[in-house]
């Protein structure tokens, strides 16, 4: 399948003659032929990290309006859309797809806003179905429905056929059509209010889920918990640093929360209450992250009450997920302090595993922390986050345009995620997905430690991705032929296009 590149060449063409320039001129201004611009403004050549942060500033693009990120999205939902058996019959490529997104961006974004109407609906459907199979009490009512219907309908019938009725015949079926349509009246309303009760009461299909969307639909970026972090970091930092000695201080005297330690043969009770339990051989990142959230979540609950009040979550058990997913992104970033944190990995160039020795934080956690380096003008490399168990079922994660990933269940088994469980270190693979998106792809096991001998080791695989035109900022990418022919791989089987791979394990949708 050719790669579907994002129709960005056209904008950087507009630009430059907006702006006065030639080819020649723009071409020497960034270091590059005039050759190689005519064929990126083509869209026939690929654009690598620094060239593209280069043509941004020499044309003042901002990064995120001339990466096509909006536009990789509308390719992604129309190349969704023409998966869709309903589409079987029709022939719409990746080059077409894209060249409608570059023409006619109006009527792109119509075509993905419909396929996710689709999609909602074919969702709603299914629960209805399932509702009609399982629930006695719905089926009971439209028994009820279809009999008095089926009565009107055979008295009807009786009435328009049979001409020879007598007059006390007639006035009985009429009296009978006339009983049953006053009975269904009733047993219809009855049906209303059953869906109307059902409507309040109904959960959404995981609130994880609609968490994770919500989070997603805000680029998990949150400028005012960052501005809460930075001002909740001062308050506790000792000369600048966090302290566990200190943080469990401000958590007794301010919240009459006690930081107590546990011996490994206990089982530490829930959070909450007047006490934060801590298992003796728990990390200190990990100890240190539990209480910070715990502060978070106790002196910035307003704050996290306005950022989550647009999620506008169906369920308490959604509304609390948020509330702890939102004190998380708090205490990760007061462990790592937004402009502190993006020179750090931009000097480091985004080596994981340094950083989190550095910052003194898990690799999951620095991993984490990258992903939320979103702020507008001042962003980091845009990654993909992605974490599984042992088993292969997704437990996190934040997708990027053209990057498919299932929103649970499990992924495709070419993934570099599933090969860190058995390697010593960072596993990366440069992969093409069905999209046409290349991405470059590093993996890497962690482990949760243990309480004591007697409990298994809960491990994970965390995941990272970025575009593989970002990939030369990152450590990464060194050694890696980036122009070689990358990993095919799909976003799970069943939805997977890719109908010959030799790793399929379900029959595709």
């Amino acid at each position: 399948m050719a790669k579907v590149r994002t129709p960005i060449g056209a904008r950087i063409r507009r630009k430059r003659i907006t702006a006065g320039l030639s080819q020649v001129a723009l071409a020497r201004a960034l270091g590059i032929s005039a050759s190689y611009l005519n064929l990126i403004e083509n869209n026939k050549r690929d654009i690598g990290g620094k060239l593209l942060l280069r043509i941004g500033e020499r044309l003042g693009i901002d990064l995120e309006h001339l990466s096509g990120e909006s536009e990789a999205r509308t390719i992604a939902a129309i190349g969704e859309l023409m998966a869709e058996p309903v589409m079987t019959g029709i022939e719409i490529g990746p080059a077409a797809i894209r060249d409608l997104v570059a023409r006619f961006p109006e009527a792109a974004t119509a075509l993905a806003r419909l396929h996710r109407a689709h999609a909602d609906a074919t969702v709603e459907i299914e629960v209805l179905r399932h509702r009609l199979k399982s629930d006695p009490l719905l089926s009971q009512l439209l028994h009820e429905i279809l009999n008095r219907i089926a009565g009107i309908k055979s008295g009807a019938e009786i009435l328009a056929d049979i001409p020879d009725l007598t007059e006390a015949e007639r006035a009985r079926f009429i009296a009978t059509i006339n009983s049953e349509a006053r009975d269904l009246v009733p047993a219809t309303r009855n049906l209303v209010d059953y869906f109307d009760q059902a409507a309040a009461r109904q959960r959404h299909v995981s609130p994880i889920r609609e968490v994770d969307e919500a989070i997603i639909a805000h680029n998990n970026h949150f400028p005012a918990l960052e501005q809460a972090a930075q001002d909740l970091r001062r308050e506790v930092a000792v000369g600048g640093r966090l302290e566990e000695a200190a943080l469990a201080a401000a958590l007794e005297a301010r919240f009459g929360i006690a930081c107590r330690m546990l011996p490994a043969s206990g089982v530490p009770p829930e959070d909450g209450g007047d006490a934060l339990w801590f298992a003796e051989t728990m990390a200190r990142p990990a100890r240190l992250f539990r209480m910070l959230r715990t502060y978070a979540a106790q002196a910035a609950s307003s704050g996290l009450a306005g950022t989550a009040a647009p999620f506008d979550l169906s369920t308490d058990e959604a509304k609390a997920l948020a509330r702890r997913a939102l004190s998380s992104y708090v205490a990760g970033a007061m462990m790592m302090p937004y402009d502190d944190f993006l020179s750090l990995a931009e000097e480091r160039r985004y080596d994981v595993e340094l950083l989190a020795d550095l910052a003194g934080v898990s690799f999951e956690q620095a991993a984490h922390r990258l992903v939320t380096l979103r702020r507008k003008g001042h962003e980091g490399v845009p990654f993909g986050f992605l974490r599984t168990d042992r088993s292969g079922r997704l437990t996190k994660r934040f997708p990027l345009p053209g990057l498919t990933i299932p929103g649970f269940g499990h992924g495709c088994l070419l993934w570099p995620i599933y090969d860190a469980f058995a390697a010593g270190g960072v596993v990366r693979q440069v992969s093409v997905f069905p999209g046409g998106g290349r991405f470059l792809l590093l993996a890497r096991a962690v482990s949760k430690q243990a309480a004591s001998f007697r409990e298994k080791p809960l491990v994970f695989s965390v995941m990272l991705a970025c575009d593989i035109v970002h990939a030369d900022r990152t450590v990464y990418g060194d050694g890696i032929d980036l122009g070689a022919r990358p990993v095919e791989v799909g976003p799970s089987c069943a939805p997977c296009p890719r109908l010959n791979c030799s790793h399929r394990q379900e029959i595709p949708a």
